[in-house]
């Protein structure tokens, strides 16, 4: 069933007891090709503003676990390595400051530092070599 962004539906789906809101948003991406989101809450007072404005704060939070696992390492930790955890959160606190300091994103950010701690890397093992 097609509807138009503007559009909230109100429609009951077969696991879920009460009704739900279902909103539709089309987006380019970059390259050009057309993206369809459906932003569906069970909260069915919302309008089309308040809907949308819930889900740019939930891709912010979206984007900050991304962030975590990749640039972090979070992706790698098991439940009982508190310590790593801990050193995840403090790397990405580093990023956000970085970010913040300098304007770039992190996935920049951390390119630049592994560029820097490559050149280094050959740097000593020149001296070594010598």
């Amino acid at each position: 069933m097609a509807f138009s962004d503007a559009q909230l539906l109100r429609v009951y789906l077969r696991a879920v007891k009460e009704a739900v809101l279902v909103s539709r948003q089309v987006f380019t991406n970059q390259d050009g090709s057309q993206g369809v989101l459906y932003l569906v809450s069970s909260d069915t007072d919302l309008d089309q503003a308040q809907l949308t404005t819930i889900y740019q704060r939930r891709w912010k939070v979206e984007k900050y676990h991304k962030s975590l696992k990749q640039n972090a390492s979070m992706g790698k930790m098991l439940t009982t390595q508190a310590n790593h955890f801990f050193a995840v959160l403090l790397a990405y606190g580093k990023l956000e400051v970085l970010k913040l300091k300098w304007g770039i994103g992190h996935f920049r950010l951390k390119a630049q530092v592994y560029a820097v701690g490559v050149k280094a890397m050959f740097q000593q093992l020149a001296q070594l070599s010598a």
